[in-house]
């Protein structure tokens, strides 16, 4: 932003007496003064004009507009591309719909046929032999139920009429001691942390279906639930540290008791954020969520502190905000491209040839990128590859960035300038791929997964206490891997709390991606 233009007061009768001077082409020795402070004017006041504009675009855009930033969409609305020819328009036969095999959750019943069996003669012909069909004929029915049932046994009383002895049914086996069970904790904690679902409104749906299940109840029954599961937590972040790479970012959050606290201390550190961590260890993914006052290189700090000294730094995925690096400890600094990507599309409507070049440039790297995602390649494999074909674009971009400012065709100062010198500052973070094996392009990963925590902010808008944030964080992180490694959450959230004496013994054991090999066998 440039400095504050020199302020120079005129008055009416003065402005008109300069305008005489300079149509007359008299001007004084002063005019020029005069002149250029109208000038510097002008000009601040259209960059400032220009940066608002982009700001109230991009938060309209967020509320209401179209949230895609794809090159077509972007430069058919700018009016830089002639959109495609529309195709038809109808849709695949079972478009939308599930198979029987999509249903992996739901209860299979086997139905053997009325009269036949394998091997059984044929009715039709008399002659020949029936055998098993290796694909049965499938039928999906779908039935409602509260989210929690309950069930109410009523065991009989009878009463001697002489001693008055009383006699009660025996209660029924395998219900267990407890009024709720491990199962209801996995479903309280998926819909809260999982679905973003608050407490008080399953209080309302429960108690509209004759199930009631008080807000207080459901915070006692997933708090002691997370006593449980902690082990399994503990274990996901140990072997979260080990990843080869780490990707981080946060978002604002609230926690009611620390606001409190701040406002009677008057302490200076007011922030407070979720993080979200991903990290790619081998082959899977595990998301950790972090909720307090610490940003997202002080929760990054925290989990890498339990990293095995042999090992090498990894590769961080972040934009480049410095409040992203963990303090302490080495890493191979990337930063995401679809940040420097997005300053070009805010400014896309006031210079759309330039930044069209950009957009087009960057959309061939991620064609590179999914050409390699397709072919499955290694991460050397695909390093080399990158070097091929996106290297050259790289370096042609570079060279276009560096022209634009060096040559004054870009003002530094406008939008255009600031979205090129971002790509400049952050040149060898943004390039990573094109040197190191494994390197990702952008921070979406990341982005994605935390977009869990801003649905549970939207919804339940804060946590009440720092306990109540940890809570959350943890069923978040647990459920969030799951989803990555594609594990049933619910199974795995009910499995740990009836299995915690084993998980405590060998949390490594009871992981989302490995914890049915561990199940007794009765429960497998």
């Amino acid at each position: 932003m440039m400095n504050m233009p020199k302020r120079i007061d005129i008055t009416p009768e003065e402005l008109d007496a300069l305008l005489q001077r300079v149509k007359a082409g008299r001007l004084e020795d002063n005019d020029y003064e005069i002149i250029k402070a109208m000038a510097d004017t002008v000009s601040y006041l259209s960059q400032l004009s220009d940066e608002k504009a982009t700001t109230i675009k991009r938060l309209l855009k967020m509320m209401f507009g179209d949230q895609s930033e794809k090159a077509q969409k972007l430069l058919n609305k700018a009016g830089r591309r002639q959109g495609k020819k529309k195709k038809d328009n109808k849709k695949p036969k079972g478009h939308g719909r599930n198979g029987a095999s999509d249903y992996t959750g739901a209860k299979k019943i086997k139905i053997a046929h009325e009269t036949l069996k394998h091997g059984s003669r044929c009715p039709e012909c008399q002659k020949g032999k029936v055998y098993r069909d290796s694909k049965p004929k499938t039928l999906v029915r779908v039935t409602g139920k509260a989210p929690l049932q309950a069930t109410v046994y009523q065991m009989q009383r009878l009463r001697c009429n002489l001693c008055g002895e009383i006699f009660t049914a025996k209660t029924p086996e395998g219900i267990g001691e407890e009024k709720y069970d491990a199962a209801s904790a996995a479903m309280i904690a998926l819909l809260k942390y999982g679905s973003g679902l608050p407490f008080n409104r399953l209080q309302q749906l429960q108690a509209g279906l004759g199930v009631p299940l008080a807000a207080s109840t459901q915070w006692e029954i997933v708090d002691d639930a997370a006593n449980k599961a902690l082990w399994a937590w503990q274990e996901l972040v140990r072997q979260a540290a080990q990843g080869s790479v780490i990707y981080n970012d946060d978002t604002t959050a609230k926690i009611l008791s620390l606001i409190k606290e701040q406002t009677a201390s008057g302490s200076s550190r007011k922030g407070m954020f979720t993080s979200a961590i991903v990290s790619e260890v081998s082959d899977k993914k595990i998301a950790l969520f972090f909720t307090g006052r610490n940003h997202a290189g002080e929760n990054l700090a925290e989990v890498l502190s339990k990293r095995q000294s042999r090992l090498e730094p990894p590769i961080q995925m972040c934009d480049a905000l410095s409040r992203n690096l963990p303090d302490n400890f080495k890493t191979i600094l990337a930063n995401c491209l679809i940040h420097a990507r997005r300053n070009f599309v805010d400014v896309l409507t006031n210079f759309p040839d330039r930044c069209q070049y950009v957009i087009e440039t960057l959309g061939k790297v991620y064609k590179n990128d999914q050409v390699s995602k397709v072919e499955k390649m290694t991460d050397q494999q695909r390093l080399e590859y990158h070097q091929t074909h996106s290297g050259p674009l790289m370096q042609q971009l570079e060279d276009w960035l560096d022209a634009q400012l060096n040559e004054k065709k870009t003002e530094p100062n406008s939008g255009l300038g600031k979205a090129i010198a971002y790509m400049q500052n952050h040149w060898p973070a943004l390039t990573l791929f094109l040197r190191v094996p494994g390197a990702p392009l952008d921070n979406n990963l990341c982005e994605q997964v935390l977009k869990r925590a801003i649905l549970h902010r939207k919804n339940s808008l804060f946590f009440k206490t720092e306990r109540g944030a940890f809570v959350g964080d943890l069923f978040m992180s647990l459920i969030h891997t799951c989803s990555l490694v594609k594990a049933n959450p619910f199974d795995y959230l009910t499995a740990i709390q009836e299995h915690c004496s084993l998980v405590r013994k060998n949390p490594q054991n009871w992981m989302p991606w490995n914890y049915r090999a561990a199940l007794p066998e009765s429960d497998k």
